[in-house]
C-alpha cells in the first residue's frame, strides 16, 4: 500500500462524515487506505469493523496541534475535513495541507468561514493543491445544480438556492451543529445584488416556491448565510441576484429557531442554554421555560407577519404534545433565471424524493452522500487542479449526478435530481 492510496478523514465520527466513509468505500474504484481520526476515536471501532478488513483504521489527535496535524496529513492522497465548527477548523487544517502539498476537501456550509477559505486561493494555486471546499448538499449538490441549470440559458441573471430539511425524530444534535444552526438564524448574511456584494439580516427577507412534491406549490423559505452566495459570484460575477433561502420542517419549527436564535445574538441567553432548549424539544422533553418565551416570541413574529397560519402553528403543538413526530422530508431546489436567444429563460433542478424508502432519509443521509460522491470526482481529479475550488468551479454534472446515484443508493438517477424548465 502506497502513500498515495491514503485517505485522512478528520472528525470522522460526526454523522454525516460516517456516511460519507461509508458511501465512499463501496462506491469508489481503487484500494484505498482510509485513516479515520476524532476526538471520540472510541466512537470510531464499530465503523471500523463493518468495512473491508484492512481498509480503515482509527486514532485521534489534536487538529489544532499543528506538528500531530502535519504528522498525520503528511504523504496523504487527500484529507477530508469534518469536523466543526469549520470558522475554527478549516483554516489551520487547509494551510497544513498546502504547506504539505495534500489535498483537502470539506463539506464546510459556513459562510464566514467560506470566505476565509477563498483567501488562500492564490497560496494554494501557487502550491499546486487543490483545496475543495463546500463539498456536501447545500453548499454542494446545490451548486453543481446551479451550474447544471445554468447551462439552459446564455446569460444568468438570477440564482435562488433553496433548502429544507425536516423532523428526523426524537434524536439529539451534535452541540457544534446546533451551535452553527443557532446562529444561522440570526445576525448578517451576505448575498450578491446588483452585481455585488451586500449584508441583509438572516431570516427577515422571505419569499414562497414551488417546490413540489409534499411541499407543495407555496411553500416559505428564509434567506440565510450560506456559502453559495459568497462562491458563485465568481462564476457569474454578471448575475443581478444569488441568494440562499432555507427552512426547517414543519413550519413552526423556523420561528421557533428564529426565536432563540435571536434570543442568543442579543445576549438575553447563553448559546449554552440553547443548544440545550433545542435538544430538549427534539427528544421530547419540555424545554426551559426561559428559553421557551423567546421560542415563541418568534413563533409569534411568523403568525404576525402572515408566514404561517394559526391553525399549523396549533397542529405543532397537537402533535409536540402526543410525542408524535412526522415523517423526515428534505429538500435541494435551485432556480436559475436567465435569457437565451434575447428571451427570459427560468430552468429549476431539484431532488426530488426524500424520506423513509429513498436515498435521502436523514439531513447525514442526504449530505454524506453528496460528500461521498465529491470525493469520488475529485480522486479522479487530483493532480490536475489547484487553488481553493466550489463545487461549480470543477464538477461535472453528469458525471457527479452519477456518483450521486452510486454513493446515495439510488435505484436510477431520477431519484437523484429532476430537471425542471419552465
Amino acid at each position: 500500500m502506497t502513500t498515495k492510496k491514503r485517505i485522512v478523514f478528520i472528525g470522522a465520527a460526526g454523522d454525516m462524515c460516517r456516511v460519507a466513509i461509508e458511501r465512499f468505500a463501496e462506491a469508489a474504484d481503487g484500494d484505498w487506505k482510509l485513516e479515520l481520526y476524532d476526538i471520540r476515536p472510541n466512537a470510531l471501532d464499530a465503523l471500523v469493523a463493518s468495512l473491508p478488513a484492512g481498509s480503515a483504521s482509527s486514532g485521534s489527535f489534536d487538529l489544532f496541534d499543528g506538528v500531530a496535524l502535519r504528522a498525520a496529513i503528511d504523504g496523504a492522497a487527500l484529507v477530508v475535513l469534518g469536523a466543526g465548527p469549520y470558522i475554527r477548523t478549516a483554516e489551520p487544517v487547509m494551510e497544513a495541507c498546502i504547506e504539505k502539498g495534500v489535498p483537502y476537501l470539506d463539506l464546510d456550509d459556513d459562510e464566514a468561514s467560506t470566505r476565509a477559505a477563498m483567501e488562500l486561493d492564490a497560496e494554494a494555486k501557487a502550491a499546486g493543491v487543490p483545496i475543495f471546499v463546500g463539498c456536501g448538499a447545500s453548499p454542494g449538490l446545490t451548486n453543481v445544480m446551479a451550474a447544471d441549470a445554468a447551462r439552459d440559458m446564455d446569460t444568468v441573471d438570477r440564482i435562488d438556492v433553496c433548502w429544507a430539511t425536516g423532523d428526523e425524530g426524537p434524536v439529539a444534535f451534535g452541540r457544534a451543529v446546533l451551535d452553527h444552526a443557532i446562529r444561522g438564524f440570526a445576525g448578517p448574511c451576505q448575498t450578491w445584488e446588483n452585481g455585488r456584494a451586500v449584508t441583509h439580516r438572516t431570516f427577515v427577507e422571505s419569499d414562497v416556491f414551488d417546490l413540489g412534491g409534499s411541499f407543495g406549490s407555496a411553500y416559505r423559505l428564509y434567506e440565510c448565510a450560506h456559502p453559495e452566495a459568497v462562491t458563485m459570484p465568481r462564476r457569474w460575477p454578471g448575475a443581478d441576484r444569488i441568494r440562499v433561502l432555507g427552512a426547517l420542517d414543519p413550519a413552526p419549527v423556523s420561528g421557533v429557531m428564529r426565536g432563540v436564535a435571536v434570543a442568543v445574538e442579543e445576549g438575553r441567553i447563553s448559546m449554552d442554554q440553547a443548544i440545550d432548549f433545542v435538544n430538549d424539544v427534539i427528544t421530547d422533553k419540555p424545554g426551559s421555560p426561559k428559553v421557551w418565551r423567546y421560542a415563541l416570541a418568534g413563533l409569534w413574529g411568523s403568525i404576525r407577519r402572515g408566514e404561517i397560519a394559526v391553525g399549523e402553528v396549533l397542529r405543532y403543538f397537537a402533535a409536540a404534545a402526543r410525542k408524535k413526530h412526522p415523517d423526515f422530508r428534505g429538500i435541494n431546489y435551485v432556480r436559475v433565471t436567465g435569457k437565451r436567444g434575447g428571451q427570459r429563460v427560468v430552468s429549476v433542478r431539484r431532488v426530488p424524493v426524500s424520506g423513509p424508502g429513498t436515498p435521502w432519509t436523514s439531513m447525514a443521509a442526504g449530505t454524506g452522500s453528496a460528500t461521498a460522491a465529491f470525493m469520488v470526482l475529485a480522486v479522479d481529479e487530483l493532480g490536475d487542479l489547484a487553488g481553493v475550488l466550489a463545487p461549480e468551479d470543477w464538477a461535472n454534472p453528469e458525471r457527479f449526478y452519477a456518483a450521486l446515484a452510486r454513493t446515495g443508493r439510488a435505484s436510477s438517477l431520477d431519484e437523484v435530481v429532476e430537471a425542471v424548465k419552465a
